[in-house]
């Protein structure tokens, strides 16, 4: 009865076919993109650590504000995930537009240096930063779904998210060392998490393959010259269909209960009274159990089913709120919270992905992804605005008490839409 359960091999394959399948590490173009995600994730992380600290105490930007700005973060410019998705499937140029997607988040690091602090400067920056991952995000997943087989795409996103979250997990560390060798200059931060991103192109360009080995070109043909392109018509055509609408709107709705991290920490923060150059330091909790986790819960999404993980994903996320507002205190606090936060994001994060990539035709798959990932954007910038709002209205812990709610009721909002068999299948799609 769950989504996404585990395909059974044909039965026209040999029969070591499927043993050898079952237990087969990840494929190359999995580890290559992995590696890409590792370098960039480091980049990333490095400013993502020191960014709440910079706007919130630096230049004394109000809850509000900040919400805005955080959503702007991840969802000011989530369209043009589709853009991106619809540009990747008609022209199958995958790898082309991811990287472009690579370069320019690598180029708003620079950005950040003349922003100054100048508010409209820094957010248009940070707009040009979540563009280039809003471009490359869908093709980069659509790789990974074409790159292994749909019975084991949990163990390659789990893999994948794995070798994401060693970045994130250094990112931080990486942002402590440079604040701890030349105090508090964000400016050196931005410069490293620059050339560090730099690099993530270089590899993508090197080592990342277009079309993996044995993948056909969409639509079957060998080179896929004979394929008409993918209109517009045709890419929004998949909302028109059960299982692809019922899965952006379900991503939709779990947008609306993600606060972000930077909220998190500060809330943390707050409790814990912690000096401003450990508060990088709490984002590497987070990537530490996210790094332990990812692996190990996407291989169990595979065998008993995707959707299961994903709602203890999010039970994990309403958990660490209730725990932001409750009575724990000191190290326990801090352990839990960050342990139950990073359970969530290895348990969602490319498992809803792995979730989505088996109903959609190989022709659309970037495309698909995209509208997936758009609606969590989107819903995450009204969330984001709407925290800032209810702490500035009603105190953080009400505000956070009010986010654990509205993850109960995403839940079984959630449940309704993808939970019956009828409504979600995993059979496979024609490529």
């Amino acid at each position: 009865m769950y989504l996404s359960t585990v395909s059974r091999p044909v039965a026209d394959q040999p029969d070591a076919g499927p043993r050898r399948r079952r237990f087969a590490v990840v494929s190359g173009n999995v580890v290559a993109l992995g590696t890409v995600s590792l370098i960039t994730d480091v980049s990333a992380e490095m400013v993502a650590a020191v960014l709440p600290l910079y706007l919130v105490l630096g230049l004394h930007l109000s809850p509000v504000a900040f919400g805005v700005l955080d959503g702007v973060h991840t969802g000011a410019t989530a369209l043009l995930r589709v853009v991106g998705g619809f540009a990747a499937d008609r022209w199958r140029r995958r790898k082309l537009v991811a990287g472009v997607g690579y370069a320019l988040s690598a180029v708003a690091k620079l950005g950040l240096l003349l922003a100054g602090r100048s508010i409209p400067a820094i957010g248009a920056v940070i707009a040009v930063d979540r563009l280039g991952k809003g471009v490359r995000s869908a093709p980069r997943d659509a790789l990974i779904t074409l790159s292994a087989p749909p019975e084991a795409l949990g163990r390659a996103f789990g893999v994948h998210r794995a070798m994401d979250s060693v970045g994130a997990f250094l990112g931080p560390l990486a942002a402590f060392a440079v604040l701890l060798v030349v105090g508090q200059s964000y400016d050196a931060v931005f410069v490293t998490s620059f050339c560090v991103a730099a690099l993530a192109v270089v590899v993508l360009v090197l080592f990342v393959r277009e079309r993996p080995d044995g993948e056909p070109a969409a639509g079957g043909t060998a080179d896929g010259a004979d394929d008409p392109k993918v209109s517009v018509r045709e890419a929004f055509g998949l909302l028109h269909g059960g299982p692809a609408r019922r899965l952006v709107l379900a991503a939709a709705m779990l947008g609306l209960a993600t606060i972000g991290d930077g909220f998190v920490y500060l809330l943390l923060q707050r409790r814990m009274d912690l000096g401003l150059r450990w508060f990088p330091l709490l984002a590497v909790g987070t990537s530490l159990a996210y790094l332990v986790l990812a692996a190990l819960l996407g291989v169990l999404a595979d065998r008993i089913g995707r959707l299961p993980v994903v709602i203890g994903g999010y039970t994990a996320l309403g958990a660490t709120y209730l725990l932001l507002a409750g009575p724990v205190d000191g190290w326990p606090l801090i352990v839990l919270a960050l342990t139950l936060y990073g359970a969530f994001y290895a348990a969602t994060d490319g498992v809803l992905i792995a979730l989505a990539g088996p109903v959609l035709p190989a022709r659309l798959r970037t495309t698909g992804i995209a509208l997936v990932q758009t609606g969590q954007a989107l819903a995450y910038l009204v969330s984001s605005v709407l925290f800032g709002l209810a702490w500035q209205s009603w105190g953080p812990e009400n505000a956070i008490r009010a986010a654990a709610l509205a993850v109960a009721g995403v839940l079984v909002g959630t449940l309704l839409l993808l939970a019956s068999p009828s409504r979600l299948t995993t059979r496979r799609v024609p490529r």
